[in-house]
């Protein structure tokens, strides 16, 4: 086998990815852009490669580097994220690794635009993010309103880790706080301007049919029950409790997004809508959170 070059290796990798049915979901779409990403990995180089770099040839120990990465890849259906401990999320990079889910949230865009038009960015003082994982979307929404006070909730310890060497990797400690808390339990007395929320919500029938690469992340990140709904019924309930008169909530529901609407076919959800992709992000004012709240909170308890 004579690889040689960047390019050489790109290639190959990405046949082998091919040949192997490796499944591809975690930042890319498909095998050469993952073999990319490794390359340049171990190369220590990040992208866009300079066209007078694609030729350029490798050492030895630089060879072996690659392949190393490219075996793992294909022998332990790692994601690419959790090989190289790096995620991009609204064009920021974040620490990752088997702790957190890879973050791949739609939610990016509407940070981006700070939830225009239905936030007053102005009038935005305090900012949760809820279930935060690795705290990019806290992190995130921190950059897009610097004035902000933001809260990064989550039950997992070990998250919360991952999530404090973000806040620390990006200089946020004056601005965002990592607190562990099941949903609100740990958030007693706090009102927010925006709730953001990408929680658990894949139901059952999805959980049993996920691909080897996403069950390399924590199953605590992924599974709410039969219909995807048990973290979400309980984030409609209490959320009330926890806004303010003007505040907003955004919440993450994927696939169970059928099933939230069938559950509530009155609730006047508003469905976002996403230039690069996505789906099932719902939107809901304070005044129609109160106006349904005996319905959520009968849902809660069931």
């Amino acid at each position: 086998m004579q690889l040689n070059s960047i390019v050489d290796f790109v290639r190959w990798g990405a046949s082998r990815f091919s040949e192997a049915k490796l499944y591809f979901g975690h930042g890319t779409n498909n095998a050469i852009d993952e073999a990319l990403f490794l390359t340049l990995h171990a190369l220590h180089l990040t992208p866009p490669l300079a066209p007078e770099l694609h030729h350029a040839r490798l050492t030895d120990s630089e060879k072996e580097a690659v392949l190393g990465l490219f075996q793992r890849r294909v022998d332990e259906r790692l994601p690419v994220p959790y090989l190289t401990n790096e995620a991009w999320f609204g064009g920021l990079g974040f620490y990752v690794d088997e702790r957190v889910l890879v973050p791949r949230s739609p939610i990016a865009e509407l940070i981006e635009q700070r939830f225009t038009p239905w936030v007053d960015a102005e009038c935005t003082e305090n900012i949760l993010d809820l279930c935060t994982g690795s705290g990019c979307i806290a992190i995130a929404c921190a950059l897009a309103f610097p004035w902000a006070e933001v809260d990064a909730a989550d039950i997992s310890a070990e998250a919360l880790e991952v999530a404090q060497i973000n806040i620390d990797r990006h200089q946020m400690q004056h601005q965002v706080r990592a607190i562990q808390s099941d949903l609100f339990a740990g958030l007693q007395g706090k009102r927010y301007d925006l709730i953001v929320s990408n929680p658990p919500y894949v139901d059952a029938e999805d959980m049993a049919a996920l691909p080897q690469e996403f069950q390399k992340e924590p199953e605590l990140g992924l599974a709410a029950g039969d219909d995807g709904l048990d973290l979400v019924l309980h984030i409609l309930a209490q959320t009330p409790n926890y806004l303010t008169s003007h505040g907003v909530l955004v919440v993450e529901v994927g696939n169970s997004d059928e099933a939230l609407v069938a559950r509530f076919p009155e609730v006047p959800f508003e469905w976002l809508e996403f230039e690069r992709g996505g789906h099932g992000v719902f939107l809901l004012q304070a005044e129609s959170l109160l106006e349904y709240r005996e319905l959520f909170l009968q849902a809660g308890k069931a």
